[in-house]
């Protein structure tokens, strides 16, 4: 069975050392990535496969998160839609390391990153996904009223939408139109059955994401043999690794040893100070 393709999305501007190891670390797997993105990029390795992201989602109306300016929003809706459009292929967020090849004999490829949320840092479903037509019908309302907060806040909503100040996505809570729509979806279609356990891709929680830059540590107890990627938390990650890290992990560390096997210097592409910015993400909230 040949490798499924694997899609990011990268706005503009330089990659640093993290994206880089995430994006390498596919192809060093075998995978054929491609890189979609808006504007110049700096900073790109060795094989990947650079695309025009208008042909996805223009650019005009870039949604972004109100309170932290993220353009986590714009990035949920990119993901269904390239999906939507493209066969064979998984996405995954730039701060998603791969450890494993990708496969997946039924087109689903999605895991646990919490008792409560399935997370779409890495996404793989079918073209004809029950779940992929309803996050795709979902998201074509910037208003829409999402029923998974329960009835106190859908109340709050539909009485601010009858008053005529109707509340838009970038006003709603972190992960709306992310891992509480996919949670939400995945479980009304039945698909959540295809689900992976957390320790597949997300193997650190967010609570345990610093000891990945524990140095010597082993990693077992949580990296096992069935983890095929590791989400980094890159804007948590970035910025733990400038104000306490010195802007790079130890080379003894588990991140550390990982920009070792492939190839990575943190000094040819350092890390941004930590304000967020046009590529945030920010799934890690």
């Amino acid at each position: 069975m040949s490798l499924p393709t694997i899609a990011a999305l990268w706005i503009e501007g330089p990659l640093s050392f993290l994206e880089q190891l995430c994006l390498k670390s596919f192809v060093d797997a075998g995978h054929r990535l491609v890189l979609y993105h808006y504007g110049p990029l700096e900073n790109v390795p060795e094989g990947i496969e650079l695309a025009d992201a208008g042909d996805i989602l223009p650019r005009t109306g870039f949604l972004t998160h109100q309170r932290t300016g993220s353009p986590a929003l714009h990035s949920d809706l990119f993901r269904y839609r390239m999906l939507a459009k493209s066969r064979e292929t998984i996405w995954a967020d730039t701060d998603a390391y791969c450890l494993r090849p990708f496969r997946t004999e039924t087109g689903h490829f999605y895991g646990w990153e919490s008792d409560r949320y399935i997370n779409g840092g890495v996404l793989g479903l079918p073209a004809d996904s029950p779940a992929l037509a309803a996050l795709l019908a979902f998201t074509r309302d910037e208003f829409a009223i999402p029923p998974w907060y329960g009835p106190d806040y859908v109340s709050e909503l539909e009485g601010k939408r009858a008053a005529g100040t109707p509340v838009h996505a970038s006003e709603m809570p972190w992960g709306v139109w992310g891992p509480h729509a996919v949670t939400h979806f995945l479980h009304e279609t039945g698909e959540a059955r295809h689900a992976f356990p957390q320790e597949v891709l997300y193997p650190f929680s967010f609570r345990d994401r610093g000891k990945m830059l524990k140095r010597n540590l082993d990693v077992s107890p949580w990296v096992t043999g069935n983890t095929v990627s590791v989400h980094l938390y890159g804007r948590r990650m970035r910025a733990r690794l400038v104000q306490k890290e010195g802007g790079a992990p130890h080379p003894k560390s588990f991140l550390g040893r990982l920009l070792t096997r492939h190839g990575i210097d943190p000094a040819r592409a350092p890390l941004p100070s930590p304000r967020g910015g046009a590529n945030d993400e920010g799934d890690d909230d």
